[in-house]
């Protein structure tokens, strides 16, 4: 991970420019001018990892320039995360300066936090884990108040539980979200809020059913899953998997049908290609599909799930990579126009940015 050029002296510039870069790419579509969603200045990033760097027999906390394995920027404090993060760092290196049990051969710390204050560490190893390191870290687990997770070649020992549990606020409903270790979630909890309630909202409240197309851990799916009447959605990852099933049982919600399969798989069950064991039990025809929701990841949609998406009245994508997403929107320009656009500045101080349409069939 590389460290962000960190002054929010410069950041309603920064949010200017990319605000013009998107409506610069969606531009020959005819896109009106995008709701641009801020990010808070500091202290908004809810997970991080640090390689640990050696200096004058201490172990640091350290990140790299893009490309640069070896100068190291040394860190005491990190003011774009979480304060529970800032809150943690020193109490975490405290620990593993007083005990050669915790610090031999660590070589990695990864902090998830949540919103609502939860948080585990990970700390990873370059040897096995014993009797006595658990000891450790059951002490310190309790001290920190915070769940552990030590990784070594072929094991994994958890302290506590493997993940942290947040809570958003969606048009007034709190929803609580299992977020496990290792696996994909939103990093800036204050924006994801801010872009679950625009999708909310843009969706509305439907009389036909939703298809969502790479769910994860159901970060949109439990809101919008209260907007219409039935919901198919699927996802690929395993632990994503069972991360949305446990958060859709967690919140109550019984009208998702959750199928482990990647886009591709789907256009070809909805396209009768052929039959996957894993939709046994799933009466595709029972749907009646008016709109689609896809968060693709940075490479966006291939060719034949964007013909996929043509089918629907309504197609809301939330997408990590304008430039994917131009390129997916001139794809289905010819039959759906842009009703809405927004920006959701997830990642300050850096180029990536977040943003979300609405295309509906001309």
């Amino acid at each position: 991970m590389s460290a962000p050029q960190f002054d929010p002296a410069t950041y309603d510039a920064q949010l200017a420019e990319k605000a013009a870069r998107l409506v610069e790419l969606l531009a020959p579509f005819d896109a009106p001018a995008p709701e641009v969603f801020d990010s808070p200045r500091e202290h908004y990033r809810l997970r991080t990892e640090f390689r640990l760097w050696r200096e004058d027999g201490q172990r640091h906390y350290a990140m790299f320039e893009q490309g640069d394995k070896h100068t190291p920027i040394l860190i005491d404090e990190f003011p774009i995360a979480s304060r529970r993060i800032n809150d943690l760092m020193p109490q975490l290196k405290a620990a593993w300066k007083a005990s050669e049990t915790l610090s031999f051969k660590l070589f990695q710390v990864e902090f998830l936090t949540t919103l609502s204050g939860d948080a585990l560490i990970t700390l990873a190893y370059h040897r096995p884990l014993d009797d006595a390191w658990q000891q450790e870290a059951e002490t310190l687990a309790a001290t920190l108040g915070a769940s552990i997770v030590g990784r070594s070649k072929g094991k994994r020992i958890v302290i506590g539980r493997d993940y942290v549990t947040e809570q958003l606020t969606v048009a007034g409903r709190t929803f609580s979200y299992r977020q496990p270790e290792g696996a994909f979630t939103q990093p800036n909890g204050e924006v994801c809020q801010k872009m679950l309630n625009w999708a909310y909202d843009v969706l509305g409240e439907r009389t036909d059913d939703l298809l969502e197309l790479y769910c994860g851990n159901g970060n949109f799916t439990l809101p919008l899953a209260t907007r219409v009447p039935k919901v198919l959605a699927t996802e690929i990852s395993k632990s994503s998997v069972n991360a949305a099933l446990a958060n859709l049982a967690d919140n109550g919600i019984d009208n998702v049908s959750l199928v482990r399969l990647s886009a591709e798989e789907l256009t070809q069950a909805l396209n009768e290609v052929r039959p996957f064991r894993r939709l046994a039990g799933i009466d595709l025809k029972s749907y009646a599909f008016g709109s689609v929701f896809v968060d693709p990841p940075r490479a966006g949609m291939d060719p034949d799930t964007c013909e996929l998406t043509r089918r629907f009245e309504r197609i809301l994508y939330i997408s990590c990579n304008p430039e994917t997403l131009a390129a997916n929107i001139a794809q289905l320009h010819d039959t759906h126009c842009i009703e809405r656009c927004a920006l959701f500045d997830q990642f300050p101080y850096t180029h990536h940015m977040e943003s979300g349409v609405l295309l509906v069939r001309r």
